[in-house]
């Protein structure tokens, strides 16, 4: 009967992380990345712009 419990821990991982990994495959889908672009942009913008004051190098 032990053994039979020692079987069920790997089980119950397996079950576990096939449901953790759906469930976090879901959520990824629901976002799009809209915003992540429009800050990369916003980024990319702000280090193009010269710098008053610079010198150079």
């Amino acid at each position: 009967m032990g053994v039979l419990v020692w079987l069920l821990i790997p089980l119950m991982a397996a079950i576990g992380g096939a449901l953790w990994g759906s469930w976090a495959s879901r959520t990824r889908k629901a976002r799009s990345d809209g915003p992540e672009l429009d800050g990369y942009a916003r980024f990319r913008e702000a280090m193009e712009k010269p710098r008053s004051g610079a010198r150079g190098a």
